[in-house]
């Protein structure tokens, strides 16, 4: 009896002693699992810029945690590759081209600059990419006839920032309002913006608008048009620089003379404080923002400032160098991550489909039921704006 089963323990023992060795031995020669590309076509080497490097440590600590987790589709990892523009349309296109024929590259994230975005819009149609927008703002970057939609966007978009901005200084008292304005695309987005607000209301007024060209060296010229026309206070779409300038200028002026700035936000893509230097804390001036990470609980910014401590030295609200790039970036990555295993491949057009279809998220930012839906690729509201200034030590703070 005792050999009977010594002879069946054998036959069961003595082929898995063969076979375990050759499924390891399987397992190592596949190697670890293949990753899933994420891309990022931002402005990195563009003077002064902060916004591409916020937006990316925003993916980054993201696919940390998530690689951490375990990846997605059943252990592969994330990672991502990076290309810059340096603000230069025909370098963005060009990188989109490139990036549109890498397997296994499921999404590219844009950068602040909407000028670039609209004209890589074309190229995004025909590859069929996935493309999420961070921080570029200008309406018809989502708003673009694409059937179906490869746009989504967590960030601000002009059709909300011109109405809050103009209802912002109505109820300062500030009725007659100039609208001081950059000649591209975004610019123009936002003035259409601003008319369609203003149509059939009587405040605010729109005293007039000046427009001026990307590295024009002064400004005070058209601000000094809107004040003559009766400005009471500016509305200013302008990048870090040019902003810059003009807040000296500013500055340089009797007290009497100096209208309060109500600015667009891509003045926080960059260095503006540092290029302001003193004169930015004697001119009344304010931005608008979708989050700030003061005003994030807890529980929701800590275990994000622990992963992004040891990656970056962010370990403080203070430490987030523009942080609405960072902190879209962050949930953008999250909510994406769930769509591929959603959709159970890398396969560009089921990612698109599933990211209509996450939810509930729970996010660093705030909580959403749906981030997108079919109808709706826009994942912020009128709900989620705020007005901010910035510190005597640059750091970037809620208006109270």
């Amino acid at each position: 009896m005792f050999a009977v089963a010594l002879r069946l323990l054998r036959s069961i023992l003595l082929p898995l002693a063969v076979a375990l060795p050759l499924v390891a031995a399987r397992a190592m020669a596949a190697g670890p699992a293949a990753p899933v590309m994420l891309a990022l076509d931002g402005e990195f080497g563009l003077a002064n810029s902060t916004s591409a490097e916020s937006i990316e440590r925003g993916i980054l600590t993201a696919i940390d945690d998530i690689n951490r987790q375990g990846g997605v589709l059943g252990g592969r990892p994330l990672t991502l590759i990076t290309r810059e523009h340096r603000s230069i349309s025909a370098r963005g296109i060009k990188n989109i081209r490139e990036l549109a024929t890498i397997p296994d590259l499921v999404a590219v994230f844009g950068g602040r600059f909407s000028p670039v975005v609209m004209e890589e819009l074309p190229l995004l149609r025909q590859s069929r990419m996935p493309f999420l927008a961070p921080w570029s703002s200008a309406d018809a970057i989502v708003d673009n006839r694409m059937e179906p939609n490869y746009v989504f966007r967590l960030s601000l978009r002009d059709g909300l920032a011109m109405p809050f901005l103009l209802k912002r200084a109505a109820d300062r008292g500030q009725t007659r309002v100039g609208l001081l304005l950059t000649n591209t695309a975004w610019g123009r987005s936002n003035l259409e913006a601003a008319n369609r607000f203003l149509a059939g209301r009587k405040e605010p007024v729109l005293v007039g608008t000046a427009w001026y060209n990307w590295r024009d060296r002064s400004l005070i010229d058209k601000y000094q048009l809107l004040a003559d026309a009766g400005a009471q206070a500016i509305l200013l779409v302008a990048n870090d620089d040019e902003a810059a300038v003009l807040v000296r200028e500013v500055a340089a002026l009797p007290p009497a003379r100096r209208l309060p700035i109500l600015s667009h936000w891509g003045v926080t893509g960059g260095d503006f404080a540092g290029q302001a230097g003193p004169a930015l804390q004697e001119v009344d001036f304010s931005v608008i923002q979708t989050v700030s990470p003061f005003r994030i609980p807890p529980d929701r910014l800590d275990p994000v400032l622990r992963t992004a401590g040891p990656l970056f030295g962010i370990h403080r609200p203070e430490d987030i160098v523009s942080p609405v790039g960072f902190l879209h970036a962050y949930d953008l990555t999250r909510i994406l991550a769930l769509a591929i295993d959603r959709a159970g491949t890398t396969d560009r057009a089921a990612v698109r489909d599933a990211l209509e279809q996450v939810g509930p998220y729970r996010g660093v930012t705030r909580d959403f039921d749906r981030p997108f839906t079919p109808d709706r690729h826009e994942a912020l509201g009128p709900d989620d704006l705020l007005m901010a200034r910035f510190r005597a030590d640059g750091v970037l703070v809620p208006v109270e």
